[in-house]
């Protein structure tokens, strides 16, 4: 067997989670173990398990052209910090309680070093329709390279200040601007601190009217884009005053997080319409919002097609009585026309046969 991925040595922090990778190959395929010894002088190495320190210990392991192991530890601590060794044989007695391998397992190593992690106290204050965020470690701490300000993994400021203290500037208002916002600083291992905004529930309507047909099922959303997220919501119709869920089989609420769902069915015009209040609730207070319901009878979409229908039924029977009161003796256009062209024609021909009659007599 031989090592294709060995270990590598990290630094990490408490109640940080590493993880290390190793690869081996050979024919057969070998088996892959970790073991740990500790910085203790008279610690010996163990073999880890999957599920070992409190289940914190992840080992996954593939066996397909090659072996493959990786191990993760979460929520580190001080113990943790050590060496990690990743053996392997392909040997057929190497598990064997008393025959010894004829081929010694391969080892490869790395240390694993966990580190305090400092205090990082966070602040926000409110000035000047402006929010400052702020965070200071506090204790020893690895050397700083700079910082970086995030927010919904996007990164907001970056700096290559070597300070303990790194501060962030908003124009706005709390309201405005709530959320996780990340304070890192860039060291070996890195820090991370988080500065959070937290405000009553803004909860606005998805759409502040909606519209539904009687019989059909109406459907009515709000949503809260503030942090925290809504712990609890609830619906209310105005002229009630008691909540929708309790008002009649007819209503279901469905809520999740920051979003609530009132569905109303068989939608009835006198008894759904008006407007409904959507509420919500965190720890920090309480948000409400407002959206109106109109339900429109199921002929209405035909109110347009009859409207031009009877436009045309009182067009046509305006015409049908102006032709019918229209007086007799009065000659139509074409016929006063046609009237005309005869005449002509009878002039023309009176004056040709009185040429014809004076050529006669001379």
């Amino acid at each position: 067997a031989g090592f294709i991925k060995s270990p590598l040595s990290q630094k990490r922090l408490t109640q940080d989670s590493v993880e290390l990778y190793c690869e081996a190959i050979g024919s057969p395929i070998p088996e892959i173990q970790w073991w740990f010894e500790g910085n203790d002088p008279n610690e010996t190495y163990a073999q880890l398990w999957d599920g070992a320190r409190q289940d914190r210990v992840k080992i996954n392991a593939t066996y397909n052209l090659h072996s493959t192991s990786t191990i993760s530890i979460a929520n580190l601590t001080g113990d943790d910090s050590g060496m990690y060794e990743c053996r392997a044989s392909n040997d057929p007695d190497r598990n064997h309680l008393s025959k010894s391998p004829k081929v010694k397992w391969i080892r490869s190593q790395a240390n694993v070093f966990v580190i305090e992690r400092p205090e990082i106290t966070p602040l926000v204050t409110e000035s000047s329709g402006k929010l400052t965020l702020s965070c200071n470690m506090s204790g020893p701490h690895p050397i700083i390279k700079g910082h970086k300000w995030i927010h919904k993994d996007k990164v907001l400021e970056e700096d290559e200040n070597s300070n303990a203290f790194t501060s962030y500037t908003i124009e706005g208002k709390m309201e405005e601007h709530s959320g996780i916002y990340e304070c890192i600083f860039e060291a070996n291992p890195q820090i991370r601190g988080e500065v959070n905004i937290s405000v009553a529930p803004q909860v606005t309507a998805y759409k502040k009217s909606e519209h539904g047909n009687e019989g059909d099922t109406g459907v009515l959303t709000c949503k809260n884009p503030s942090y925290p997220a809504v712990t609890t919501w609830s619906w209310y119709k105005s002229g009630h005053g008691v909540s929708a869920v309790n008002a009649s089989g007819r209503y279901i609420i469905k809520s999740s997080g920051n979003k609530t769902e009132l569905r109303i069915l068989k939608l009835d015009i006198e008894q759904d319409t008006g407007d409904y209040f959507c509420n919500g609730t965190n720890s920090h207070g309480t948000g409400e919002a407002t959206v109106n319901l109109r339900v429109r009878s199921r002929l209405a979409a035909l109110w347009p097609f009859l409207g031009i229908v009877a436009e045309v039924l009182v067009l046509v029977t305006i015409i049908f009585i102006y032709e019918k009161r229209r007086k007799p003796d009065e000659v139509p256009d074409g016929k006063r026309q046609l009237g005309l062209n005869l005449a002509g024609k009878s002039n023309a021909t009176n004056h040709k046969d009185k040429n014809v009659r004076q050529r006669n007599a001379n």
